[in-house]
């Protein structure tokens, strides 16, 4: 009985014991100075892709409306890699906002004084009229 109790002890704080050191990349936390920002301001960033994207013709006839959200990394020189859609409309406005994003440039985050890359999640209205 005593073997088989000690047995169960020493399994079962052997399995505790192995958890702790489990390092689930899923979960380190992150901590920046700052986060990317664009130039002129999160507002301007939204009025610039609503008015400046170049809309494809079939967009427009159909009134295209609605969210797009992009997911893209802030390069330490303030470039825009790995863009890729969320959430969109259809193919050709998503291509369109993602184009225009591709060649804003953005204050990069900065990680302990350092510019580092950093990805980043935003929605963007779209009217195509």
């Amino acid at each position: 009985m005593t073997k088989k109790l000690i047995f169960c002890f020493t399994f079962f704080s052997c399995t505790i014991f192995a958890q702790e050191g489990v390092n689930d990349k899923q979960n380190i936390k992150v901590v920046t100075d700052s986060e990317p920002a664009y130039v002129k301001g999160e507002q301007q960033l939204y009025v610039d892709v609503l008015y400046n994207t170049k809309y494809p013709e079939e967009a427009k006839k159909k009134y295209i409306e609605g969210n797009i959200t992009l997911s893209f990394d802030v390069k330490s020189d303030s470039s825009i890699v790995n863009c890729m859609v969320i959430t969109g409309l259809d193919k050709a406005t998503d291509e369109a906002v993602m184009n225009y994003v591709k060649t804003l440039k953005f204050i990069p985050a900065k990680q302990n004084g350092i510019l580092i890359k950093m990805n980043t999640i935003y929605t963007f209205p779209v009217k195509a009229h």
